[in-house]
């Protein structure tokens, strides 16, 4: 380490990797790679502490680094605060910190959110994940504050735009509430804000009602389990794929989105199992479904007229059938009492009401999570055999025309 103030000419000279005092506090950083910056060392409380000041200018080029008679004056201005009782590592972090806040009032909180969901769609399930957060933020947040910066969102704000949902669409209201809290929070770490986030629940808490006061559950129309063999009757007199696929949903116990959505490479018909991947399953596990003979024909038949990747195709295009195409059948057929997802509460009451199959055997049928973190850590299988036997009875129940009257037992001590 050289001594002393050194000059232009001596410190140009420098070569050797490390850190080479050039006076008054004020070092050379010269990397193996050869890379030169500036750093000023001193004590605060008796504990060392080292401020970067920059890149070092190279000799006989500009190059956009600093000089050594700026980085002597930025020595010199850090020394003073030192002098004054400021640690110039805080007063530089402070500086940026209000720069970053200034500049973040040119960004609004609309702009930021765009640029939030920009950057999580990929960790997202599907493209219409992100278009739901837009969307609920068009329609609740942005009104009231969409073109104020990001900066200047404040509780008053939040309140404003979820009070008047928070109790008829709580639901709605707490995803809202999460997802500013989101974005406000990526724009303090982008610094475009400081301070507290006023969408946190723990702030939002003592001003509005708990979820637990005022969430209610949504329950599907159903159609009652006895009626299943009438219905299903009348759906096999409709002709095109969305009939074809309704069957498969009523006989798979399955949700529309992963009905409409199947490909054949998830179909394994000589093993008669279609599984569903992660990333189109609600609960995010991957979910494996016995397939009943009369689930198997449907697959069969749609086999005989494949199109594309989709075992239910929606039109010419390489793309699924629409999520709306079995509601508007359930509509052409008349029948306005009960809903496609209403569907799956049909087979959840015939599995409970009408068989002895276990709770847990049902409830994974339907692809919820079952027991609590713990009970899903020690459990490995997911009891495929038993559902297997269940499914198989209850395409028997939903096909036969006497079905309001049997009774479709599955043992407790099936393996």
């Amino acid at each position: 380490m050289a001594r002393g103030k050194l000059t232009v000419f001596e410190v140009g000279a420098l070569k050797a990797p490390g850190l080479h005092h050039v006076g008054d506090g004020l070092y050379l950083r010269i990397t193996d790679a050869g890379s030169r910056s500036w750093v000023f060392r001193y004590q605060r409380g008796g504990i060392p502490r080292s401020m970067g000041l920059g890149t070092a200018a190279q000799a006989k080029r500009e190059d956009g680094g600093i000089s050594l008679a700026d980085a002597r004056a930025k020595a010199v201005a850090a020394r003073q605060a030192l002098h004054s009782g400021i640690d110039p590592i805080d007063a530089a972090r402070q500086k940026t910190l209000a720069e970053a806040t200034e500049k973040g009032r040119a960004v609004t909180f609309k702009e930021a959110a765009e640029v939030y969901v920009a950057a999580h769609k990929d960790e997202w399930r599907n493209a219409k994940h992100g278009a739901q957060w837009l969307a609920t933020l068009e329609a609740y947040a942005f009104p009231h504050f969409g073109n104020v910066s990001v900066g200047g969102v404040d509780r008053a704000m939040v309140l404003k735009a979820l009070e008047p949902i928070w109790k008829t669409k709580n639901e709605t209201a707490r995803r809202v509430r999460g997802r500013i809290e989101n974005i406000l929070d990526a724009a303090t770490a982008r610094g475009q804000r400081s301070g507290e986030n006023p969408a946190r629940w723990r702030l939002l808490k003592h001003l509005v009602a708990k979820h637990s006061k005022v969430k209610a559950v949504r329950h599907h129309p159903a159609l009652p389990y006895s009626q299943i063999a009438g219905f299903m009757t009348d759906l096999r007199k409709q002709e095109g794929t969305a009939a074809q696929c309704l069957e498969f949903t009523v006989l798979t116990a399955a949700r529309t989105s992963e009905a409409v959505g199947a490909r054949w490479d998830e179909i394994d018909l000589k093993g008669a199992l279609w599984t569903v991947p992660a990333s189109r399953i609600k609960a995010g596990r991957v979910h494996r479904v016995p397939l009943s003979a009369p689930a198997l024909a449907i697959l069969d038949a749609q086999a005989m007229v494949r199109e594309n990747e989709f075992v239910f195709p929606g039109g010419r295009r390489k793309k699924p059938l629409s999520n709306m195409a079995m509601a508007a059948l359930l509509k052409r057929m008349g029948r306005k009492d009960f809903v496609v997802h209403g569907l799956r509460s049909s087979f959840r009451d015939w599995a409970a009401e009408m068989t002895s199959f276990p709770r847990e055997v049902a409830e994974m049928a339907l692809a919820h999570a079952v027991g609590d973190a713990v009970e899903r850590a020690y459990r490995r299988g997911d009891l495929l055999t038993r559902r297997a036997k269940m499914m198989q009875a209850w395409a028997a129940f939903a096909l036969s025309p006497t079905s309001g009257k049997v009774v479709s037992i599955g043992s407790r001590r099936q393996a």
